[in-house]
């Protein structure tokens, strides 16, 4: 099986689907992710399961098995976050504002308001 079409497996595999499902329930990754996934096993939030049943599923919570959940997160957190949409951020700053009157001595108001540079 060529490695492409393992991560096709393993992104529609119970185990990816159940990281999935913490991260989405608290978007931290590594090792904060593993509480959340030891908060929802012991309640059995996911299907029921609880950690027997997750490691039917793959999903093993022991220092072995450290590795390979540590890479099943890094996986999920990738692939959550090129699927989320990117948000434009936008920061507002003070531009200044004059009047066309003519004065003896010009005040500028400042005005916020104006888009002044975006980030992603």
């Amino acid at each position: 099986m060529d490695s492409s079409r393992h991560r096709e497996a393993t992104l529609n595999s119970a185990d990816f689907d159940f990281v999935r499902f913490c991260h989405r329930r608290r978007r931290v990754g590594w090792p904060e992710l593993y509480d959340e996934m030891c908060r929802v096993a012991s309640r059995g939030l996911y299907h029921g399961w609880g950690f027997a049943e997750l490691a039917e599923h793959g999903i093993e919570f022991g220092l072995a098995e450290m590795p390979r959940l540590a890479a099943l997160v890094a996986d999920v957190v990738s692939q959550d976050a090129e699927r989320r949409p990117r948000a434009l951020v936008g920061v507002m700053g003070p531009t200044p504002v004059g009047s066309d009157a003519p004065e003896e001595a010009p005040e500028i108001s400042i005005h916020a308001g104006a888009f002044v540079a975006a980030a992603r």
